[in-house]
């Protein structure tokens, strides 16, 4: 089984979307074993340390339902049985179930 974690936020706005997750993801880049992976693959260490527009891209999906649903089924694509989302929030206290609803039916539709 192949069960790829995929992190989201619902905007349209580049530069809401780095509001809201750049914090978040800087919080896994100091974690070493997420920093070594990410040079692994190809980031730079310029890419952790400034969370570059790429490197922020490939690891957040942003955007509608549609746009998430389309990270998604790239998963699906290369392989994954499922897909978890993970929904991040300007309040990251705050629970999602909106967002969620709003994915359900982009998965339902």
């Amino acid at each position: 089984m192949l069960l790829p974690e995929q992190t989201v936020i619902l905007t349209n706005s580049a530069d809401e979307a780095r509001a809201i997750g750049t914090d978040w993801l800087r919080a896994y880049l100091a974690l070493p074993n997420y920093a070594k992976n990410l040079l692994r693959t190809g980031f730079s260490s310029d890419d952790l340390a400034q969370v570059s527009d790429r490197l922020f891209d490939a690891i957040i999906a942003w955007g509608d339902e549609e746009a998430v649903m389309r990270r998604v089924a790239e998963h699906q694509a290369a392989g994954a049985d499922h897909v978890c989302v993970q929904v991040l929030l300007a309040d990251q206290t705050a629970f999602p179930r909106e967002q969620w609803r709003r994915l359900a039916a982009a998965c339902n539709a």
